[in-house]
This record gives C-alpha cells, structure tokens and sequence, in this order.
C-alpha cells in the first residue's frame, strides 16, 4: 500500500470511522504512522493480592472459585466477583457492563488487570480488562501506545489501525546520509517509525525516539538555514526617520518604560533606520511590555508614509490589539488609522478592509493569520510583526513578508516562552534578539502554592471568595475528555463537577481545541466581558486574551506539565491592579516531581524556571510529561531534547556549507524530504 492512500483503505475504517481520524488530523496512512503515542502502557507480571499498590494499575492473576453477581439498583447494573488467594481477598467491579457475567467462568485461569483502590475497607479493581495467559503475554512482549483521542474513537481501535498500516505500508527510503547516522548512532528510519508504536522495551523507544526528534530538529532547521541564506543581508528600501509621534506617544503614556524596555526600542528603531531589513525577536516575560515596542515601531512605521501589519495567533488577541490601539490613539490624538481582519468577518466587511488597505486608507493593520491567507494587497507594506512566533513558524512570517511590494519588509517577532538563549539562537538562527528581561514597577508578583489533591475544596472555597469580589479565575485540565487509558483531570467532567461545587449564581464554562474557531472566540469574549467568572480549559488559552480582572489559575494535574508551559499557564493572571495566585495541584507522590514544581512555587522568573526545567528534564521525561508544544513539533521537546537539538543544528550547518542546494547524488533524498517537509507546512497555511 502507498503510504499517501486514505485511511478508510485500511481493513475496517469505512467512512464513519474514518471521519473520526480526521478529527484528530488523520486522513492518510502517513498520517497515521506519524500520529505518535503520547504514553506507554507496560504490561508487568501478574502479582499476588498482596503485592497490589494502591491508587495504580495492577495485574493478578486466579480463578473465580464462585460465579459472579448481577445487582440492579437504581437503573445501576453492578456486576462483581471476588478473587482470593493466600495474600488476600480482592473485589472485581464492573458498571453496565452486564454481559461480563455470562462471560466469566468458575474454575477458569484469567488475568484481571485494572486500577487498584480501597473501598469501604476493601480492596477493589474496577472496570478491570480480562485477559487469558496468552493474550496477556503477547501483550508484554512491548510496551503499548497509548493515544490521543476523541469521543466515539478509543485507543484500542487507533492502535489496531497502525499495527494494521505497519504491517501493509510500504518501506521509506532512507533520506538521512550515512555518515550522519552513524555518527550519532541514528536508527534506520523505518525501524524508528514502527518502534515508536510498538517498542519493546524502554530503551527501545528512546532509540526510535532519538531518530524521529533528530529528524524534526535537523528538517526544521534546514529550512531556516535556506532561509537565512535566501535573506541574507538584505537592503530595506523602507529606510525610517525618527518621528515626533512615536517619541510623543512613549513619553505620554502613564507609565515609564523600563530599562530593559528603553534598550529593547533603541535596537528596534536602530535596525528600521540602518538601510537593511530588520529581522529581530523580541523575547519577553508575560507582562513585560513587548507590545508596547510593537506599537511603537508600527506608529513609526506609519510617519514615515508606510504601512504595518501585526499578525495574532487567535481572533480573539486581534481583536484585543485593535481595541487598545484605537483607544490608545483616541486618548493621545494620534492620527494614524489601524483596521481589523480576521477570517470571520462578513464578505462585506473584508471588501471594504481590503480597499482601505490597497488604497493606503489604513496605515495599521491587525489580524490572524487572514493577513496572509486572504486576497490582501498592501500598499506600502513596510513592517511585519508577528505576535507569539512559535504558533506560525517560518513559512508563515516568510509568508507575510512576500506581500510585500517593492522591497523586503522589515521583521519583528515576539514570544513570551522563556527560552534560554543558547536554544533560541538555533530556533530563531535567523534572526538578531532582544531580550526584555524585567517587568514593570507597578506588576504585583503572583502568590504561588503547590498543593495536593486533598486542598481541592478549600481552593473551591478560595475561587468562590474571588468571585464574590468580582474577580475571575481560569482552572487547567490536561485533557478535554475522559480516556481509557489515562488517569487525568478533563475539561468536560470538571466543568460539570465545578457547576456543582461552586455557588448556583458562578457562570462557569469550558474551552478546549477540539471547539470550532467560532465558538472558542465567543468563550473568550465572554470571559474577557465578564459574563464568564470561571473557565475550565485545556492549554489552549496559554496565548490567549488579556483579562486583567482574572487572579486566580488553578492548575489540574500540574505534574503533567513542562516548568516553561506551566509558567506560561500562570501569565493568564497578574496582569491588572489586583493581587493573582496560582494555585498548582500535584497528583503525583513522586519525589522528583515535587522538586520540580517548587522551583516553580518559589520563583516568577520564566528565564531562571526555562533554565533550571533544561537541567532537570531527562529522556524518562519523555513519559507523561507534555511538550512544551514549541514550533510545533510532534515528538521533540527544546528542553528534554536540547542536546539533540545542537547536534542537529550543528549537522545543519554542516551540510549547507558543504552543499547549500542539496545537489550532490547523496544528498537527493533528502533534498526530496526537505521539500515535501516545507511544502507540508504551507499546505497548512493554505499557501
């Protein structure tokens, strides 16, 4: 089977199911093999009663000695039987599931294996699989993938669909040149693609893992590299002046920059008015004040007879920029006009946007990723920003600076993902930074506690008291909807658990990334507008809308998270007048993770917790803990593979020097990967 073929081409996927993989971004067999486990499940040896841990999963082994129970109650159907052996008795439960009860036979060996708990003094097994010897033993022959998934599409039929594609798709050919491979003791790419699914064992897996995160590395930092060659030190003819309107504004503004600020803006309009084009991040704390540095060099921009664009990862944060800019300019009779674009506006609204822009009736222009992607043409369009860069990558920002007509554009990219500057010289090689390393005066720092689960209802309590004051508060779940396979908070149930547990007269709703477009920016909008007291979500609102009345994050589960995406989660709150707190709840007894968390509970600094979460991620990491969802990578993490991601960019280097067009015989396959790689990516953007 080609590897491009429909996934409704595999045995047992018709339209249905196959409409079920889409959601989850599956439409191809290719698809699928790159649709990574995001966990294992390891399958050890049976162990007798006694041996069970609490509060984990467990697997024994025995013979029902008496034939299991049905009990109705309340529309309940209970089925429940006891195992005994020499080490204890254990109760097996089972809800609506009344046919297990004709399944199990007295007298026959079976292996229950589920999670473990006690229960009104009891020791319990709930909704245990049961296996027999054989299939349990095949089973550990490798540790087992463990999804992500949707509703109606479970993890047992995702793991036969690829255990299905391995065994019918056709070999790659190998594209990564030897020397390179051996050098770094780089696996074959086919055995990398099917031991990522199916692993024997641990070290299996970082074996195949190492393979497919150096290839993630390497491809993505190709394409910078060809990149930056194609830029070059390239002339602006946008070449500014300094300007009396943006000098006017900084020194009108209630506030005085920081120092960190002051240099920031010195650089920025140092690079505009030099004669090349810029191309400069501008790395900054949440609440630092990088996007007063953007309007700056967008007013700038603007009396000097050109346009600027500024791009937003979501409508929502457009839409925030636009307000507070026209307010901005209102207050201070700055003339320079700004407009909104956003994919969701009327075609009316977009054809009078597109003629104030072609016809340079708007000077600023702020929008999603619409900016690119609908039929705009720019004037004089002499500046690019984009905002939170990690969300649009290179082809986008390259994308956005091709409207331009007449001459390159000059670049300017924000982040506020800490990363320690060692890694983000290789993930942003093109281009100069900046760093606003210090937050304003007037910032109260957020109070932080790292509590177990136990603390829930007083943190309940905590959140209705905040309310009661007329604040706001967001709570984070891992995941948006319960799993089979994996013990986390989710968004749905608590939202419902929430609605109970709180007081009648709290709105409380939920957002997540599997909601359409329209539906997340109402949420959002709705929270901004305070209509919304408590939002349950998933990271989705990591870059989201600025609600200076919110003060309280309560993180579910935040062993789940890396120390910079959890630090990223906390820059919801502190961004008003009122004292925040994040409070972080700990599932997990284990003594690493607590460390963790503490560097988190006593510090506010993102650089200091991106640099301490660099020394303490190791590849066990890789189980459990999220990615830090950087560039978008399916399977690397910057911080747990930081190493990797040197050695790549070294390699890199290395081969653009050598061949800067990929011409020679042995580098042909991987000219082609390098293609079908950039091409997947502006696929994506509708390019």
């Amino acid at each position: 089977m080609m590897n491009g073929q429909p996934i409704e081409e595999l045995k047992g996927i018709g339209v249905k199911t196959g409409k079920l993989f889409q959601k989850l971004g599956i439409e191809t067999v290719t698809d699928l093999l790159q649709y990574y486990p995001r966990n294992y499940d390891a399958f050890h040896a049976p162990v007798s009663i006694g041996q069970l841990n609490q509060q984990s999963v467990g697997a024994v082994s025995g013979v029902l000695m008496k034939p299991a129970e049905l009990i109705r109650h309340n529309g309940m159907q209970l089925v429940t039987a006891q195992l005994k052996d020499l080490t204890g008795t254990l109760q097996l439960s089972w809800y609506h599931m009344p046919y297990i009860r004709s399944n199990l036979k007295t007298g026959v060996p079976y292996i229950f294996r589920g999670r473990v708990a006690r229960k009104h003094g009891r020791l319990t097994m709930e909704q245990p699989e049961i296996y027999t010897w054989e299939e349990f033993e095949t089973l550990s022959a490798s540790l087992q993938p463990i999804y992500g998934q949707t509703k109606g599409l479970g993890n047992k039929t995702i793991a036969k669909a690829v255990s299905q594609a391995l065994k019918v798709s056709k070999l790659e050919r190998e594209y990564l040149p030897e020397e390179i491979r051996k050098r770094h003791q780089l696996s074959e790419y086919n055995f990398a693609v099917a031991h990522i699914h199916y692993p024997k064992d641990e070290n299996q897996l970082l074996f195949a893992r190492k393979r497919l995160v150096f290839d993630e590395f390497f491809l993505f930092l190709m394409g910078l590299g060809r990149l930056k060659e194609k830029r070059g030190d390239q002339k602006s003819l946008f070449s500014m002046v300094a300007c009396q309107e943006a000098e006017k504004l900084k020194t009108s503004l209630p506030y005085r920059l920081t120092d960190a600020q002051e240099r920031t803006w010195a650089e920025v309009k140092a690079d505009m008015q030099e004669g090349s084009a810029m191309n400069r991040l501008i790395q900054g704390d949440v609440g630092s004040g990088k996007t007063i540095i953007a309007i700056l060099a967008l007013v700038l921009a603007a009396e000097n007879g050109y346009q600027g664009a500024l791009m937003a990862p979501t409508e929502v944060l457009a839409k925030q920029h636009y307000e507070g800019m026209v307010s901005l300019f209102r207050e201070r009779k700055i003339s320079k006009i700004p407009i909104l674009v956003t994919g969701s506006m009327t075609a009316k609204e977009k054809r009078l946007a597109y003629e104030a822009i072609e016809n340079h009736k708007a000077d600023i222009i702020i929008g999603t990723h619409a900016l690119i992607q609908e039929k705009i043409r720019y004037d004089k369009l002499a500046l690019v920003i984009t905002d939170e860069q990690h969300r649009f990558g290179v082809g986008q920002r390259e994308a956005l600076g091709g409207k331009s007509s007449g001459s390159v554009p000059h670049v300017l990219v924000m982040s506020a993902t800490p990363i320690p500057r060692t890694l983000a010289i290789i993930l942003y090689g093109d281009l100069d930074i900046s760093v606003i390393d210090q937050l304003p005066a007037n910032r109260l720092p957020i109070k932080n506690c790292v509590v177990g689960i136990d603390y829930r209802k007083r943190a309940y309590d905590f959140i209705a008291k905040q309310v009661a004051g007329g604040r706001q508060a967001y709570v984070i779940c891992p995941m948006v909807e319960e799993s089979e396979m994996i013990e986390a908070e989710n968004v749905l149930d608590y939202t419902k658990l929430l609605k109970k547990e709180l007081p009648s007269g709290i709105q409380v709703e939920y957002l997540h990334g599997k909601m359409k477009g329209k539906e997340k920016n109402q949420v959002m909008e709705r929270f901004a507008q305070g209509e919304i007291q408590v939002l349950v979500s998933t990271t989705v609102i990591e870059v989201g809308v600025n609600v200076p009345n919110a003060t309280v994050i309560m993180i579910e589960n935040a062993e789940r998270f890396g120390l910079a995406q959890l630090h990223q989660l906390r820059g919801r709150v502190g961004r008003g007048k009122y004292q925040s707190y994040c409070i972080m709840v700990n599932g997990s007894e284990d003594e690493d993770t607590s460390k963790r968390l503490e560097i988190l509970n006593h510090s506010n600094d993102g650089f200091y917790i991106a640099s301490e979460d660099l020394k303490l991620r190791g590849p066990g990491d890789i189980f459990g803990i999220r990615q830090s969802g950087e560039l978008e990578f399916k399977l690397a993490d910057i911080f747990t593979d930081a190493n990797l991601l040197k050695i790549a960019s070294q390699e890199a280097k290395q081969l653009l020097d050598q061949d800067p067009e990929l011409e020679m015989e042995a580098h042909k396959e991987l000219k082609k990967r390098m293609e079908e790689y950039l091409q997947s990516r502006y696929d994506k953007l509708n390019l």
